[in-house]
């Protein structure tokens, strides 16, 4: 089972684009605190980002709602796949493909808040042609 579950703010306001078919696809980053204990045993906090991309409807509903700093859940699964960057180099790509958001900001801070979902079905496939 490959399912992924984060809480976290938006690093950076969504980019929206479309691929070659029309199929919008919304790219953000998300970032993720967690507590941790230094080696004397002190808290310490830590922060993972992870790269959020999402399809179709779900796409369009981040791009239109969410911005810089906000809180979300965001649940989908990891996926990997190489491509080549503009100076010709090979990378890997670390991405989470979103199938469900939920607003977690309060309303009177964003204006809205609720949970959206989507099956990205075929559209993965269409992910090659739009490095992060």
């Amino acid at each position: 089972m490959n399912k992924i579950m984060l809480i976290g703010n938006l690093g950076r306001d969504p980019e929206m684009s479309y691929t070659p078919t029309g199929v919008a696809v919304t790219k953000f980053s998300l970032a993720v605190n967690r507590i941790s204990k230094s080696p004397s045993g002190e808290r310490q906090e830590e922060t993972d980002w992870f790269n959020i991309v999402t399809w179709r409807q779900l796409a369009e509903t981040c791009n239109t709602y969410l911005h810089k700093g906000q809180k979300v859940y965001i649940e989908g699964r990891l996926t990997q796949r190489k491509y080549t960057d503009k100076e010709g180099n090979q990378r890997t790509a670390v991405e989470v493909i979103a199938n469900d958001m939920e607003m977690l900001t309060p309303k009177n801070q964003s204006g809205s808040s609720g949970f959206i979902g989507e099956d990205e079905g075929d559209a993965l496939g269409e992910l090659d042609d739009h490095p992060f």
